[in-house]
């Protein structure tokens, strides 16, 4: 985008700031590479109608919503919804705009800007929808709690208290509010960092399950999240094999549900708490090391070793079971 001026002038009203103008701002800086004010860019905090004119983005303030003129503003009348019905806040307007291109930007360099799409879409479900409903205190699934430790009641805080000095005067609460906005994006960085994980974690976690010899036993060449993609994509895994920090290599069993403690299929009951030579005599795997009491997790000293253990646990139980649990898929 470009501005008829050396440096943009971006707008939002004055006085107390919420999580919505706040994140809006933060969203905004990300999408158009904008990182000193002053300096690449203009704050104004202001409900004057002139200085709002002049400005080439303006939202939280004004009275219009008009995203082809960078107008972003939600408390007038007939101002838009989602489908669902859920009134946008500032912070909802400026992302279905400049969402995508935020999360693009952070992930700039890294070899996975083609998720920003998916990303960004997440966060509108998980985080901005939430932003909206308790700025507008509007929620199509029931009452809106606003929670001590959540994202707006955090940024609220960075609001002066009533007797500070910065409390009062033309520039009340600017400092706040560019400190709140430092909070945000560390904050929001760190989500799409997450969230880039997960989903590099899902194509790897996918790519090794199809590639593998037995569907059964998911083996994955670092520790990653795994649990999730088995459960969304339905995988008949039984046990997954990966290396653990100290230089060992893990069996994990699988829960039949998230959150389970119990197991689709357990180690061996005569495995249970032995280790190291008394498991190799049990299972005839030389290096394994241990088999938890409660038989949902089990070790090798080498990757060969705990596939091993797997397949061995997969011979016993299909030894003592005929269930369809069993099946190569």
């Amino acid at each position: 985008m470009t501005f008829g001026r050396t440096l943009p002038v971006l707008a939002t009203h004055g006085g107390k700031f919420h999580c919505d103008d706040v994140f809006a701002y933060t969203a905004l800086r990300l999408a158009l590479d904008l990182r000193e004010v002053g300096g690449d860019h203009v704050l104004v905090r202001t409900r004057d109608p002139g200085q709002l004119g002049a400005a080439d983005i303006v939202w939280d303030v004004g009275s219009i919503f008009d995203a082809s003129a960078n107008r972003f503003d939600h408390h007038q009348r007939g101002a838009p919804a989602r489908a669902d019905g859920t009134p946008f806040s500032s912070a909802g307007l400026i992302w279905q705009v400049y969402g995508e291109r935020a999360v693009a930007a952070t992930l700039r360099g890294s070899g996975f800007e083609d998720l920003a799409a998916a990303i960004a879409a997440e966060l509108d479900i998980d985080v901005v929808r939430r932003i909206d409903e308790i700025d507008n205190g509007v929620s199509i699934d029931g009452p809106v709690v606003r929670e001590t430790l959540g994202l707006a009641a955090l940024v609220g805080d960075f609001n002066p208290n009533w007797d500070h000095p910065a409390a009062d005067g033309p520039g009340a609460g600017d400092a706040a509010f560019a400190a709140a906005a430092s909070f945000v994006e560390g904050v929001l960085r760190r989500r799409i960092d997450e969230m880039r994980a997960r989903l590099q974690a899902e194509s790897i976690v996918l790519a090794a399950h199809r590639n593998g010899e037995d569907p059964r036993i998911l083996v994955l060449e670092r520790g990653m999240p795994w649990k999730s993609v088995v459960f969304v994509h339905d995988l008949p895994v039984l046990f997954t094999v990966s290396p653990a920090s100290n230089g060992n290599w893990m069996v994990d069993t699988v829960p039949p549900e998230p959150d389970s403690f119990a197991q689709r299929l357990s180690l061996p009951e005569a495995w249970a708490g032995l280790q190291d030579q008394d498991l190799a005599d049990a299972s005839g795997v030389p290096d394994a090391v241990f088999v938890h009491l409660r038989r949902f997790v089990g070790g090798a000293r080498s990757r060969a070793g705990a596939v091993a253990l797997a397949r061995q646990a997969l011979s016993v139980a299909a030894a003592t079971s005929s269930g369809k649990i069993l099946e190569r898929g």
